[in-house]
């Protein structure tokens, strides 16, 4: 999703039919704005598969609570990229770091006339529709912490994460790579970091700051025993999660495909269509690896082995995040490939979680580091176009063994750390604080009640709804009990 590099079509702009005259170039623009509004529809339709993953993953009485912030992190994300996200993002004039202008919409070419393009971001034929494609993936990077931090974190902090991350660290990283006076879009001996739809941009840096939060946070209570070893937490529906799984399925699959931002150009729909089939096929080999290796691992170690659903979605998933990086330059066969070996590192991330007594309930820094770090690194080892020289493609290391085709890896592994640490430091500082503080963490007492009464006093599944459906006295138990719990509440805060 080069921003720097979209182009309206080069066809004539109008064509003679008898008396009348077609535009082309505006039936184009029509077209490549439809196209990036449907498609970007459906990136922000992958929030309800976010808030569904995440609610099935955690135990009920979180329930209400997870799928708020979901519904935060579209409301937050709104608001701080019209504000100030898109400006350092993509605002132009920028430097090789931040972009500094339309700020609020501001300084835009409201004319609404059609003389723009889709590709001109400073006049309202290109802004607006760009400005809501970039937001939906915005407020992507941002749900990716929500699950790592599940179940214990203090709402007010994950606030102020929210804020932070779509306003500031998101978009400068968006700027570096996808931006044309970007630093990564302009490497020495004109290198381009090669991160089609994000693996890096948008699922490293989600990962990395999940990762981060969840170590600061701490595991759950009773996640793990005495001695370090896993006490298995299983959340309250696999048919939620599963719900939520195949939303985020068809959802990727607009997330890649429409990062291609244009349709009406020669050959746009040829590209997308490989990106609809390499994402699936990536995210299969993934996820058919996973759940082999999962049940056939613990066999062969003779301990209780099982097909795994949750492994299997998390695992497909993890190799559609791997497909973000270059789906649009490599042949299915290397999508498999890539599945593969994505599906081996989210599996290598999930038990190194574990042993670190890192708790992360979704397996986020597993789906969306392991697999971004695998993808951002091999496509340029597949790509079959890959760096250009002298205005020709030169192929990636297999299909070119040009000597900058090695140079790109390099300079996509310089991009992938850069991001890893650009965006552990300000986590880092941020979660740091909030701990400082005292506002990243619930209370003790609150964590083993469940947040969704203590802190919304909207419990998902309130148990005097099933009143006639439960016995009687289930019922008024459970009405007692609350009425105790908030006796408490306002007992403490007097």
């Amino acid at each position: 999703m080069d921003l720097a590099n979209e182009t309206s079509s080069t066809s004539p702009t109008t064509t003679a039919v008898g008396s009348n005259e077609i535009d082309l170039k505006a039936i184009q623009n029509g077209l490549d704005t439809l196209f990036l509004l449907v498609c970007g529809l459906f990136v922000l339709f992958m929030q309800a598969g976010f808030a569904f993953l995440e609610a099935g993953s955690v135990r009920a009485k979180n329930t209400t609570n997870i799928i708020l912030k979901n519904v935060v992190d579209v409301w937050m994300a709104a608001l701080t990229y019209w504000s100030i996200g898109w400006a350092f993002a993509y605002g132009e004039p920028g430097n090789a770091f931040i972009g500094h202008n339309y700020f609020f919409a501001s300084n835009i070419d409201n004319s609404f006339d059609g003389t723009g393009s889709v590709g001109d971001t400073g006049t309202a034929d290109g802004y607006y529709v760009n400005w809501f494609f970039q937001f939906v993936f915005t407020a992507t990077a941002s749900t990716i912490v929500s699950g790592a931090m599940a179940e214990r974190t203090e709402f007010k902090g994950y606030l102020g994460y929210c804020f932070f991350l779509t306003a500031f660290v998101y978009p400068v990283v968006s700027h570096w790579g996808w931006s044309a006076d970007g630093w990564l879009q302009n490497g020495p001996n004109e290198l381009v970091f090669k991160d089609f739809a994000g693996s890096a941009i948008v699922h490293i840096t989600g990962g990395t700051a999940a990762f981060v939060g969840a170590v600061l946070l701490g595991p759950r209570i009773g996640r793990f025993d005495a001695q370090g070893r896993p006490v298995d937490s299983p959340g309250h529906s696999v048919p939620i999660a599963a719900l939520g799984a195949f939303i985020l399925f068809v959802g990727f699959l607009a997330f890649n495909g429409g990062s291609q931002l244009s349709i009406s150009n020669p050959g746009d729909g040829a590209v997308v269509s490989l990106v609809f089939v390499n994402t699936i096929i990536g995210g299969s080999s993934s996820a058919i690896l996973a759940l082999l290796v999962f049940k056939f691992w613990y066999r062969v170690r003779g301990k209780e082995n099982f097909w795994s659903l949750l492994i299997t979605i998390n695992a497909g998933l993890a190799g559609m995040v791997s497909m973000c990086a270059g789906s649009n330059d490599i042949y299915p066969w290397a999508a498999f490939v890539i599945g593969l070996i994505a599906g081996v590192a989210f599996l290598c991330w999930h038990s190194l979680m574990i042993k670190l007594q890192i708790d992360d309930p979704l397996d986020a820094v597993a789906v969306h580091f392991g697999g971004g770090m695998a993808g951002i690194l091999l496509t340029p080892i597949f790509s079959f176009n890959g760096q250009e020289e002298n205005g020709e493609y030169v192929g990636g290391i297999i299909y070119g063994g040009h000597y900058k085709a090695f140079q790109g890896f390099g300079w996509n592994l310089v991009g992938a750390l850069t991001i890893t640490a650009w965006t552990a430091a300000w986590s880092l500082l941020l979660f740091g604080a909030m701990k400082l503080v005292g506002i990243l963490r619930v209370a003790e007492d609150i964590e083993i009640a469940g947040l969704d009464v203590a802190k919304h006093n909207e419990p998902a599944y309130p148990v005097i709804s099933y009143q006639g459906f439960l016995p009687d006295q289930e019922v008024n138990k459970s009405i007692e009990d609350l009425r105790l719990t908030q006796m408490e509440k306002h007992s403490k805060k007097s």
